[in-house]
Protein backbone atom coordinates (compact mmCIF):
# COMPACT_ATOMS: atom_id res chain seq x y z
CA UNK A 1 0.00 0.00 0.00
CA UNK A 2 2.82 2.42 0.88
CA UNK A 3 4.38 1.87 -2.54
CA UNK A 4 1.06 2.68 -4.22
CA UNK A 5 0.68 5.86 -2.16
CA UNK A 6 4.22 6.93 -3.05
CA UNK A 7 3.29 6.47 -6.71
CA UNK A 8 0.32 8.77 -6.12
CA UNK A 9 2.20 11.56 -4.35
CA UNK A 10 5.69 11.47 -5.83
CA UNK A 11 4.90 12.54 -9.44
CA UNK A 12 3.37 15.79 -8.19
CA UNK A 13 6.48 16.69 -6.22
CA UNK A 14 8.77 15.46 -9.00
CA UNK A 15 7.23 18.09 -11.31
CA UNK A 16 7.85 20.74 -8.62
CA UNK A 17 11.40 19.42 -8.23
CA UNK A 18 12.09 19.58 -11.97
CA UNK A 19 11.05 23.23 -12.04
CA UNK A 20 13.26 23.92 -9.02
CA UNK A 21 16.37 22.18 -10.42
CA UNK A 22 16.11 23.64 -13.93
CA UNK A 23 15.70 27.15 -12.55
CA UNK A 24 18.52 26.64 -10.05
CA UNK A 25 20.81 25.54 -12.91
CA UNK A 26 19.95 28.62 -14.96
CA UNK A 27 17.91 26.99 -17.74
CA UNK A 28 15.00 29.23 -16.77
CA UNK A 29 15.13 32.73 -15.34
CA UNK A 30 13.00 33.83 -12.42
CA UNK A 31 11.05 36.21 -14.64
CA UNK A 32 10.13 33.30 -16.92
CA UNK A 33 8.85 31.25 -14.01
CA UNK A 34 6.88 34.24 -12.79
CA UNK A 35 5.33 34.46 -16.27
CA UNK A 36 4.40 30.77 -16.22
CA UNK A 37 2.81 31.13 -12.80
CA UNK A 38 0.95 34.23 -13.96
CA UNK A 39 -0.47 32.26 -16.89
CA UNK A 40 -1.38 29.30 -14.67
CA UNK A 41 -2.97 31.30 -11.83
CA UNK A 42 -4.36 34.11 -13.96
CA UNK A 43 -5.72 32.16 -16.95
CA UNK A 44 -5.52 28.36 -16.98
CA UNK A 45 -6.59 27.58 -13.40
CA UNK A 46 -9.42 30.16 -13.48
CA UNK A 47 -10.67 28.37 -16.64
CA UNK A 48 -10.39 25.06 -14.77
CA UNK A 49 -12.36 26.40 -11.81
CA UNK A 50 -14.94 28.09 -14.04
CA UNK A 51 -15.68 24.80 -15.87
CA UNK A 52 -15.73 22.88 -12.59
CA UNK A 53 -18.16 25.28 -10.92
CA UNK A 54 -20.35 25.50 -14.02
CA UNK A 55 -20.77 21.72 -14.04
CA UNK A 56 -20.62 20.78 -10.35
CA UNK A 57 -23.62 19.16 -8.67
CA UNK A 58 -24.31 21.83 -6.08
CA UNK A 59 -26.67 19.62 -4.11
CA UNK A 60 -24.19 16.79 -3.52
CA UNK A 61 -20.94 18.77 -3.39
CA UNK A 62 -21.78 21.65 -1.06
CA UNK A 63 -22.39 19.67 2.09
CA UNK A 64 -22.44 22.12 5.03
CA UNK A 65 -20.81 19.50 7.24
CA UNK A 66 -17.75 19.38 4.96
CA UNK A 67 -17.44 23.17 4.86
CA UNK A 68 -17.96 23.49 8.63
CA UNK A 69 -15.28 20.91 9.42
CA UNK A 70 -12.76 22.41 6.98
CA UNK A 71 -13.25 26.09 7.79
CA UNK A 72 -13.50 25.69 11.55
CA UNK A 73 -10.17 23.90 11.25
CA UNK A 74 -8.74 26.66 9.04
CA UNK A 75 -9.92 29.41 11.39
CA UNK A 76 -8.58 27.56 14.42
CA UNK A 77 -5.18 27.25 12.73
CA UNK A 78 -5.11 30.97 11.93
CA UNK A 79 -5.63 31.84 15.58
CA UNK A 80 -3.20 29.12 16.73
CA UNK A 81 -0.51 30.66 14.52
CA UNK A 82 -1.52 34.22 15.47
CA UNK A 83 -1.41 33.71 19.23
CA UNK A 84 1.53 31.30 19.04
CA UNK A 85 3.59 33.95 17.25
CA UNK A 86 2.60 36.55 19.85
CA UNK A 87 2.74 34.58 23.09
CA UNK A 88 5.61 32.21 22.35
CA UNK A 89 7.81 34.19 19.95
CA UNK A 90 6.87 37.77 20.99
CA UNK A 91 6.31 38.95 17.41
CA UNK A 92 4.65 42.27 16.53
CA UNK A 93 0.87 42.07 16.09
CA UNK A 94 1.11 42.63 12.32
CA UNK A 95 3.72 39.86 12.02
CA UNK A 96 1.34 37.63 13.95
CA UNK A 97 -1.38 38.15 11.34
CA UNK A 98 1.00 37.23 8.49
CA UNK A 99 2.18 34.13 10.36
CA UNK A 100 -1.40 33.16 11.15
CA UNK A 101 -2.22 33.49 7.44
CA UNK A 102 0.59 31.02 6.64
CA UNK A 103 -1.11 28.51 8.96
CA UNK A 104 -4.50 29.27 7.40
CA UNK A 105 -3.91 29.15 3.63
CA UNK A 106 -3.38 25.57 2.43
CA UNK A 107 -2.30 24.98 -1.17
CA UNK A 108 -5.65 23.47 -2.16
CA UNK A 109 -5.38 24.17 -5.91
CA UNK A 110 -1.77 23.52 -6.93
CA UNK A 111 -1.26 20.53 -4.62
CA UNK A 112 -4.69 19.53 -3.29
CA UNK A 113 -6.31 18.94 -6.68
CA UNK A 114 -3.60 16.79 -8.33
CA UNK A 115 -2.87 14.72 -5.22
CA UNK A 116 -6.56 14.02 -4.50
CA UNK A 117 -7.19 13.17 -8.15
CA UNK A 118 -4.25 10.77 -8.31
CA UNK A 119 -5.21 9.15 -5.00
CA UNK A 120 -8.97 8.78 -5.42
CA UNK A 121 -9.77 9.57 -9.07
CA UNK A 122 -11.28 12.57 -10.87
CA UNK A 123 -14.77 11.81 -9.51
CA UNK A 124 -13.46 12.47 -6.00
CA UNK A 125 -12.83 16.16 -6.67
CA UNK A 126 -16.36 17.40 -5.97
CA UNK A 127 -15.46 18.14 -2.36
CA UNK A 128 -12.22 19.81 -3.42
CA UNK A 129 -14.07 22.24 -5.66
CA UNK A 130 -16.61 22.96 -2.94
CA UNK A 131 -13.78 23.90 -0.57
CA UNK A 132 -11.92 25.90 -3.24
CA UNK A 133 -15.07 27.91 -3.97
CA UNK A 134 -14.84 29.52 -0.53
CA UNK A 135 -11.12 29.18 0.13
CA UNK A 136 -9.71 32.47 -1.18
CA UNK A 137 -12.71 34.57 -0.05
CA UNK A 138 -12.61 33.09 3.45
CA UNK A 139 -8.84 33.23 3.91
CA UNK A 140 -8.33 36.70 2.47
CA UNK A 141 -11.36 38.07 4.29
CA UNK A 142 -10.05 36.75 7.62
CA UNK A 143 -6.42 37.76 7.02
CA UNK A 144 -7.12 41.20 5.54
CA UNK A 145 -9.75 42.02 8.14
CA UNK A 146 -7.40 41.09 11.00
CA UNK A 147 -4.53 43.07 9.48
CA UNK A 148 -6.61 46.16 8.69
CA UNK A 149 -8.20 46.18 12.14
CA UNK A 150 -4.76 46.08 13.76
CA UNK A 151 -3.29 48.68 11.38
CA UNK A 152 -6.24 51.07 11.63
CA UNK A 153 -6.36 50.76 15.43
CA UNK A 154 -10.06 51.53 15.49
CA UNK A 155 -9.97 54.48 13.10
CA UNK A 156 -13.09 53.36 11.28
CA UNK A 157 -14.69 50.22 9.92
CA UNK A 158 -15.60 51.54 6.46
CA UNK A 159 -11.99 51.68 5.30
CA UNK A 160 -11.45 48.11 6.51
CA UNK A 161 -14.52 46.81 4.68
CA UNK A 162 -13.50 48.56 1.45
CA UNK A 163 -9.99 47.14 1.65
CA UNK A 164 -11.29 43.61 2.23
CA UNK A 165 -13.71 43.67 -0.70
CA UNK A 166 -11.25 45.36 -3.04
CA UNK A 167 -8.58 42.70 -2.39
CA UNK A 168 -10.99 39.78 -2.64
CA UNK A 169 -12.71 40.76 -5.86
CA UNK A 170 -9.50 41.59 -7.71
CA UNK A 171 -8.60 37.88 -7.54
CA UNK A 172 -9.05 36.03 -10.87
CA UNK A 173 -9.77 32.74 -9.12
CA UNK A 174 -12.69 34.26 -7.23
CA UNK A 175 -14.06 35.92 -10.37
CA UNK A 176 -13.89 32.58 -12.22
CA UNK A 177 -15.63 30.75 -9.37
CA UNK A 178 -18.45 33.33 -9.23
CA UNK A 179 -18.87 33.22 -13.03
CA UNK A 180 -19.05 29.42 -12.93
CA UNK A 181 -21.66 29.57 -10.19
CA UNK A 182 -23.69 32.02 -12.28
CA UNK A 183 -23.67 29.67 -15.27
CA UNK A 184 -24.56 26.70 -13.06
CA UNK A 185 -27.49 28.44 -11.38
CA UNK A 186 -28.77 29.88 -14.66
CA UNK A 187 -29.18 26.40 -16.15
CA UNK A 188 -27.37 27.50 -19.30
CA UNK A 189 -24.77 25.28 -20.94
CA UNK A 190 -21.44 26.42 -22.35
CA UNK A 191 -21.37 26.04 -26.18
CA UNK A 192 -19.33 22.96 -27.07
CA UNK A 193 -16.58 24.71 -29.10
CA UNK A 194 -16.10 27.24 -26.32
CA UNK A 195 -16.08 24.53 -23.66
CA UNK A 196 -13.47 22.50 -25.56
CA UNK A 197 -11.28 25.58 -25.96
CA UNK A 198 -11.56 26.29 -22.23
CA UNK A 199 -10.73 22.65 -21.49
CA UNK A 200 -7.57 22.79 -23.63
CA UNK A 201 -6.26 25.78 -21.69
CA UNK A 202 -7.45 24.40 -18.35
CA UNK A 203 -5.53 21.13 -18.82
CA UNK A 204 -2.29 23.10 -18.89
CA UNK A 205 -3.05 24.79 -15.57
CA UNK A 206 -1.97 22.31 -12.90
CA UNK A 207 1.22 20.93 -14.53
CA UNK A 208 2.33 24.44 -15.47
CA UNK A 209 1.62 25.74 -11.98
CA UNK A 210 3.48 22.86 -10.32
CA UNK A 211 6.49 23.36 -12.59
CA UNK A 212 6.47 27.12 -11.98
CA UNK A 213 6.02 26.62 -8.24
CA UNK A 214 9.32 24.75 -8.17
CA UNK A 215 11.04 27.55 -10.10
CA UNK A 216 9.64 30.26 -7.88
CA UNK A 217 10.86 28.45 -4.75
CA UNK A 218 14.46 28.96 -5.85
CA UNK A 219 14.24 32.57 -4.66
CA UNK A 220 13.06 31.48 -1.23
CA UNK A 221 15.70 30.77 1.38
CA UNK A 222 15.19 28.95 4.69
CA UNK A 223 15.81 32.11 6.70
CA UNK A 224 14.14 33.67 9.67
CA UNK A 225 13.20 32.14 13.02
CA UNK A 226 13.34 28.38 12.47
CA UNK A 227 11.24 27.73 15.57
CA UNK A 228 8.48 29.94 14.18
CA UNK A 229 8.71 28.15 10.83
CA UNK A 230 8.51 24.79 12.61
CA UNK A 231 5.35 25.97 14.38
CA UNK A 232 3.79 26.99 11.04
CA UNK A 233 4.66 23.61 9.49
CA UNK A 234 3.19 21.66 12.41
CA UNK A 235 -0.03 23.69 12.42
CA UNK A 236 -0.50 23.57 8.63
CA UNK A 237 0.51 19.94 8.01
CA UNK A 238 -0.71 18.24 11.19
CA UNK A 239 -3.14 20.33 13.24
CA UNK A 240 -5.42 21.45 10.38
CA UNK A 241 -6.01 17.96 8.91
CA UNK A 242 -6.36 16.52 12.42
CA UNK A 243 -9.15 19.00 13.24
CA UNK A 244 -10.90 18.28 9.92
CA UNK A 245 -10.53 14.54 10.49
CA UNK A 246 -12.03 14.79 13.97
CA UNK A 247 -14.88 17.14 13.06
CA UNK A 248 -15.62 15.32 9.79
CA UNK A 249 -15.86 12.01 11.66
CA UNK A 250 -18.08 13.52 14.34
CA UNK A 251 -20.37 15.12 11.73
CA UNK A 252 -20.44 11.91 9.63
CA UNK A 253 -19.31 13.63 6.42
CA UNK A 254 -19.77 11.46 3.32
CA UNK A 255 -16.59 9.47 2.62
CA UNK A 256 -15.56 11.09 -0.67
CA UNK A 257 -16.15 14.58 0.74
CA UNK A 258 -14.41 13.62 3.98
CA UNK A 259 -11.30 12.57 2.04
CA UNK A 260 -11.31 15.84 0.11
CA UNK A 261 -11.57 17.83 3.34
CA UNK A 262 -8.69 16.08 5.06
CA UNK A 263 -6.44 16.11 2.00
CA UNK A 264 -7.01 19.82 1.33
CA UNK A 265 -6.28 20.57 4.98
CA UNK A 266 -3.07 18.51 4.80
CA UNK A 267 -1.53 20.63 2.05
CA UNK A 268 1.40 22.96 2.71
CA UNK A 269 0.89 26.74 2.74
CA UNK A 270 0.57 28.05 -0.80
CA UNK A 271 2.46 30.86 -2.51
CA UNK A 272 -0.44 33.10 -1.44
CA UNK A 273 0.98 32.95 2.08
CA UNK A 274 4.09 34.75 0.86
CA UNK A 275 2.05 37.08 -1.36
CA UNK A 276 0.00 38.14 1.69
CA UNK A 277 3.11 38.70 3.80
CA UNK A 278 4.76 40.63 0.98
CA UNK A 279 1.63 42.72 0.42
CA UNK A 280 1.90 44.08 3.97
CA UNK A 281 5.70 43.81 4.31
CA UNK A 282 5.41 41.69 7.46
CA UNK A 283 7.12 38.35 8.36
CA UNK A 284 8.21 37.85 4.73
CA UNK A 285 11.19 35.64 5.56
CA UNK A 286 9.09 33.41 7.80
CA UNK A 287 6.38 33.15 5.13
CA UNK A 288 8.79 32.35 2.29
CA UNK A 289 10.69 29.79 4.34
CA UNK A 290 7.46 28.20 5.57
CA UNK A 291 6.21 27.71 2.00
CA UNK A 292 9.50 26.05 1.02
CA UNK A 293 10.03 23.85 4.08
CA UNK A 294 6.38 22.84 4.50
CA UNK A 295 6.09 21.89 0.83
CA UNK A 296 9.17 19.67 1.14
CA UNK A 297 7.93 18.20 4.45
CA UNK A 298 4.48 17.49 3.03
CA UNK A 299 5.95 14.69 0.91
CA UNK A 300 6.06 12.70 4.15
CA UNK A 301 3.00 14.07 5.97
CA UNK A 302 0.70 13.66 2.95
CA UNK A 303 1.70 9.98 2.83
CA UNK A 304 0.73 9.64 6.49
CA UNK A 305 -2.72 11.17 5.91
CA UNK A 306 -3.30 9.11 2.76
CA UNK A 307 -2.39 5.97 4.71
CA UNK A 308 -4.90 6.91 7.41
CA UNK A 309 -7.64 7.63 4.85
CA UNK A 310 -6.96 4.42 2.94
Amino acid sequence: MIFNLINVVLPVFVVVGIGYVLTLRGMFQQVQMDGLMKFAQGVAIPFLLFRAMAGIDLQSGFDPRLLISFYIGAGACFFAGFFGARLIFKRDWEDCVAIGFCCLFSNSVLLGLPITERAFGPDALVGNYAIIAFHSPFCYALGITAMEVIRNRGQGGLRTVKSVFRSIFKNNLIIAILAGFAVNLSGLSIPEPVDEALALVAKAGLPTALFALGGIMVQYRPEGDLRTIAMVCCIALLLHPAIVYGLGSALDVRQDLFRSGVMNAAMAPGVNAYIFANMYGRAKRVAASSVLIATASSVVTVLLWLTLLS
